[in-house]
């Protein structure tokens, strides 16, 4: 259902406030670029900071502006499972075509209590699920054992792995098969992953390189492994800026210095560290983006 190159993409503020024409142009560029489907309100899009008027709109402003041609994944995880089902149910009402849902975070919950929290929200709200397992910001690994239980759900479709752990990720593909999705959640993890049995990636760098992180995927779906992994060992420099700090930090300096947004971020979110913005220019020059 969901393959290719996913965008999570950032929210641009302007003045401390959603900038719906900077959104709107970046999606629109998205899709000309070749963007295979679109995350709104994921953790690119500084979805902690969001009110809740803010987080319904923006889903409901990118499913309005892609107009059925890209699906939308809209991000709706939460700590709470009554949380998550609630900011789902407004999703799925919004027009979303699929729900990315976080493991919860700080809880700390067990392999059980994950299996419910999901299973509840899976038969409260009857949209394409796809689970987040992303154990750096949760304090959480959804083990493989856990992902196949929740294979079993009919409308738990895919998971990120956003564990950088190849034999999680190996482990997860034999113990589901074709009964779940496999996507990657780090761009540096995208080509083994795809190697592996993995169907793309919700990517952080096609916020800046859409064409090329597309044009990997489908290289290799065409079958030609050389010219995807040509394109990986390109990017790998810009996948490693966009690490330099904190994600969002540096895709929306790199976005600012590309004239497509303004460089604004919520707190405790802030700008970068000038030696960084240093070495994220240096790599954005060399790649012929800026």
């Amino acid at each position: 259902m969901f393959k290719g190159s996913i965008v999570a993409i950032v929210t641009p503020f302007k003045k401390g406030r959603v900038d719906e024409k900077a959104f709107g142009d970046l999606i629109e560029w998205h899709i000309k670029q070749g963007t295979n489907a679109i995350v709104p309100c994921g953790t690119t899009g500084e979805s902690a900071t969001l009110d809740y008027k803010e987080h319904h709109g923006v889903i409901k402003f990118t499913v309005e502006t892609v107009n059925k041609r890209v699906p939308v994944i809209a991000g709706t995880g939460a700590n709470a499972t009554d949380e998550t089902i609630m900011i789902t149910k407004a999703a799925k009402e919004s027009g979303a075509d699929g729900a990315l849902l976080v493991a919860p975070y700080y809880n700390k919950p067990t392999q059980e209590g994950l299996y419910r929290h999901y299973k509840a929200v899976a038969e409260k709200v009857k949209i394409p699920i796809v689970l987040y397992n992303v154990p750096g910001r949760t304090a959480v690994n959804i083990l493989p054992a856990t992902v196949a239980r929740l294979a079993e759900i009919k409308n738990i479709v895919a998971i990120k792995e956003a564990t950088g752990d190849m034999k999680q990720v190996s482990e997860v593909l034999r113990l589901c098969g074709d009964r779940i999705t496999v996507l990657s959640g780090d761009d540096f993890t995208t080509f083994p992953l795809l190697a592996l049995g993995g169907k793309g990636v919700i990517s952080v760098t096609a916020n800046i390189a859409p064409k090329l992180v597309s044009d990997m995927c489908a290289l290799w779906e065409s079958g030609d492994t050389d010219g995807a992994r040509k394109i990986h060992f390109m990017l790998e420099p810009l996948n490693t800026a966009m690490f330099i700090e904190t994600n969002p930090i540096p895709v929306k300096t790199a976005l600012s210095m590309m004239k497509k947004i303004t460089e604004e971020f919520r707190l405790p979110l802030c700008e970068m560290a000038s030696p960084n913005k240093i070495k994220l220019k240096k790599v954005l020059k060399q790649m012929k983006l800026i």
